[in-house]
């Protein structure tokens, strides 16, 4: 497996898990950021690798070798985000650039005794779920933030938009996994929220809650 083949196998398997159909050539191409026509050739090579099926119109899927090679890229880049957050005190805004050089280390006993070392962490710090060794991941009851109702509270567990510009915002306004968040009240005209908070209240956008995932508490 080449470095780029990874990234190929990660990028489908991420657009996968958000669409739950085969991928487009176009979306693919997007995500990795070059032309199609490079993605079709990629495509090609995975395919024939038994990594992927691909379909012209129907798009591209992992097949049960292609997904757990991606799964395992995923679970090494979000466990070496636990490690630069927890154990090298970066914040969380800083690691996914650094873990993606790290999630391409081929050692698995050094993913195992990583993954020991850090406690068995079942997300990582952005509240995205750590696939096991086998590519399972255990399934979490978050909804976002937006579907809670006035009254309602929820643990703050995950993001979906995990930008760097977004993560200092959140940092900004003290926001962080593992906070409560209380619902006070929501203005139809914009859907922006009232949150309670940390003993204070602040008002967010739609944007905002529409990127936070909870916990009902």
């Amino acid at each position: 497996m080449t470095l780029s083949e990874e990234n190929y196998l990660k990028a489908i398997y991420h657009l996968s898990d958000t669409e739950g159909k085969g991928v487009s050539t176009n979306k693919l191409a997007e995500a990795m950021e070059t032309k199609a026509s490079s993605a079709t050739d990629m495509i090609k090579k995975l395919a024939d690798k038994s990594f992927v099926n691909y379909k012209k119109y129907q798009g591209v899927k992992l097949t049960k070798e292609g997904r757990l090679i991606a799964a395992s890229v995923v679970r090494k880049h979000r466990l070496w985000e636990v490690f630069l957050v927890e154990k090298l005190n970066f914040n969380w805004d800083e690691v996914h650039e650094v873990a993606e050089q790290l999630e391409h280390v081929k050692s698995e006993k050094l993913i195992e005794e990583l993954d020991a070392y850090l406690d068995f962490p079942t997300v990582d710090p952005h509240g995205d779920p750590i696939p096991d060794k086998y590519g399972e991941i255990q399934a979490d009851k978050k909804v976002l933030l937006s579907s809670l109702k006035p009254g309602e509270k929820g643990i703050c567990v995950g993001l979906e938009d995990t930008s760097k510009e977004f993560l200092q915002y959140l940092d900004k306004i003290k926001i962080s996994l593992g906070i409560e968040l209380k619902v006070l009240e929501k203005e139809p005209f914009d859907n922006s929220v009232v949150l309670q908070f940390n003993d204070q209240q602040l008002t967010v956008s739609a944007f905002t809650t529409t990127n936070i995932y909870v916990r009902k508490s």
